[in-house]
């Protein structure tokens, strides 16, 4: 079966690969022509001691000159050209595989990027590299001169035939010791990548969290870890350093062993009258042009396996599934109806469900939030209600339509989200707003921004909308990021809003007002909003309480809420009471549809 599938994994590699051909037939034609011309400059050497020097040849030596001069501004223009091929070839290969593999990232389900650490994506650009410096770079050149040593062998044969024995037998040292290499570093460049993968892992999380780390002083407990990690690194990296070393170093011993072989058995043939100076000479040159590759070739394993494992690791990744690309039916813009049918969802095969939800209505028109004590559910049901992750059993309804028969980029349109976690680019505020829904107008920014209620915050800044905001909004306080994630979530207009935690960076004036703004969004379509605030639950017509994944009430607010507290909660209390589930909504209301 793996017989079967690995020519299927690796089929986009032929989709780069194949049109390529006809740039390798220049390549191979350019080599043809550099390695032909290379010939030139032994056998110009081979008649200058057997023809020039011993004859007082001053007019061939002339004629000799002119032809070399010719010759190597020829080669100039051959290795200029095959210098141009090359950087068309590794052009193409960054345009191709990089858009490919940034447009597979995206289409990716998110379990799939939430299953690999942070490190593992970023190495998949950088295999991009790989793969262009192996088939455009030195890697290319070195495998498209291999061939040609047989004709520097074969020439060898003609102009010094008594050395062609020493010559067919050290180039078999030389094909056994570029073998033994290769599987040897192979072996050690991969133990060094494990280990490398592991310290860039824990580097990037540090990155990541770089505020915490310096804030808390996590740098006293991290810093074992990295030198754990650190050290291991160095040691694989020297273990393959010391086997490269070894092989490099047996292949240079071989060729000077080689050339000493071959002046010394050169100088018996002489003697014997069997050969001449200039066939000793030029055979000593084309030993270079022979030896040459195949040494290069030792110290070229480890790039080759880099190759491998570059390939590898894509096409593992061009072979995962994706997220729905195309809808199977069109569907006018919804009225934002959410429905849950007979759901349950695990973040593993084997581990108990996260989710079971039987039955659950969202109806527009009004707020709905979501409460539950930590890890309950809350942002996991918003994830599965935008269907970023599709239940293992049941569905998820959008106005009477299954959102599995949607594609990622209209469920995206009618469905705004914004997360616990706001995330911002390092751009200006104006391109994060738009980023929301690419090609808008500034008055639909303006408008989203005005909704969100952050126009004013920006018109006070420096460059107003064309304020840059720093890495991950960096120069913005927590509340305008989560203003202007909202706005982002709105420009697009969507029909449903799903808002995570939106109060968590609000101060008191600024969650009243958020508080006003949900209810005035609300009016023309569905708000859901998971929130441990009690400053918003005035403005939420409908309550959902989770438990454990479980749905322990559902209803109005004005009738769970005295349920779920004991007492109908102030407009806005000071401290949040918290739930008692002895006074929830009984076990037989649990499946209860959420209505107006």
């Amino acid at each position: 079966m793996d017989t079967d599938t690995q020519p299927d994994k690796r089929a986009w590699l032929r989709t780069i690969v194949d049109p390529l051909r006809p740039v390798a037939r220049e390549l191979l034609a350019a080599s043809l022509f550099v390695n032909l011309l290379a010939l030139a400059a032994p056998i110009f050497v081979m008649q200058v001691y057997d023809r020039v020097i011993g004859h007082s040849g001053l007019e061939t030596l002339k004629g000799l000159v002119i032809g070399m001069v010719l010759v190597l501004a020829f080669d100039y223009v051959m290795r200029q050209s095959r210098g141009r091929v090359m950087q068309m070839v590794a052009l193409r290969i960054d345009v191709e595989v990089g858009t490919r593999l940034f447009d597979k990232l995206m289409r990716l389900p998110l379990r799939t990027l939430e299953g690999r650490p942070t490190a593992f994506w970023q190495q998949l650009f950088r295999d991009v590299d790989a793969l262009r410096n192996t088939l455009s770079g030195a890697s290319a050149i070195l495998l498209a001169d291999l061939p040609f040593v047989f004709v520097f062998l074969g020439v060898i044969f003609v102009i010094g035939k008594p050395l062609a024995a020493v010559f067919l037998v050290m180039f078999l040292l030389f094909i056994l010791l570029a073998w033994r290499s290769g599987r040897a570093l192979a072996d050690s460049a991969q133990r060094e990548k494990n280990v490398t993968a592991s310290r860039d892992a824990l580097v990037a999380e540090i990155v990541a969290g770089r505020g915490i780390v310096k804030s808390v002083g996590l740098d006293r407990a991290v810093r074992p870890l990295w030198e754990e990690r650190q050290a291991g690194a160095i040691e694989h990296a020297i273990q393959r350093g010391a086997v490269a070393d070894g092989y490099v170093t047996i292949g240079t011993e071989l060729t000077q062993m080689a050339s000493i072989l071959l002046t010394t058995v050169g100088a018996i043939y002489i003697i014997d009258h069997e050969l001449s100076m200039g066939a000793l000479v030029a055979c000593n040159m084309l030993s270079a042009r022979l030896y040459g590759p195949i040494n290069q070739l030792v110290g070229a394993w480890k790039s080759f396996g880099g190759f491998r494992q570059s390939v590898d690791r894509l096409s593992e990744l061009f072979a995962e599934s994706e997220d729905r690309s195309e809808a199977t039916m069109r569907l006018p813009r919804p009225n934002g109806r959410l429905t849950i049918e007979n759901l349950n969802f695990a973040y593993e095969e084997d581990a108990p469900p996260s989710l079971g939800i039987e039955r659950l209505d969202i109806v527009p028109g009004g707020v709905t939030a979501i409460l539950g004590k930590n890890g309950s559910g809350k942002t996991t049901l918003l994830k599965v209600l935008m269907g970023l992750y599709p239940p293992a059993k049941g569905r998820v309804l959008l106005d009477g339509a299954d959102i599995a028969q949607f594609s990622r980029g209209e469920l995206a349109s009618w469905i705004g989200y914004v997360p616990q976690d706001t995330l911002l680019f390092n751009a200006s505020v104006r391109d994060n707003i738009a980023y929301g829904a690419p090609g808008c107008s500034d008055e639909q920014i303006l408008a989203a921004a005005r909704a969100a209620g952050v126009h004013d915050v920006i018109a006070d800044m420096p460059k107003g909308y064309a304020t840059g905001i720093g890495e991950a909004g960096s120069k913005l306080s927590a509340g305008q990021r989560q203003r202007i994630a909202i706005a982002r979530a709105l420009v697009g207009n969507p029909p449903v809003l799903l808002l995570d935690e939106p109060s968590a960076s609000l101060d008191r004036q600024a969650e009243e007002d958020l508080r006003a703004t949900m209810a005035e969004l609300a009016k023309t379509r569905t708000v859901v909003v998971v929130t441990h605030s009690p400053v918003l639950l005035p403005a939420c017509r409908d309550v959902v309480v989770l438990d454990r994944g479980h749905l322990l009430a559902a209803g109005p607010a004005a009738e769970v809420l005295p349920r779920l507290f004991g007492t109908r909660p102030a407009a806005a209390p000071q401290q949040p009471p918290k739930p008692n589930p002895a006074a929830a909504v009984p076990p037989h209301q649990m499946q209860a549809r959420v209505t107006p």
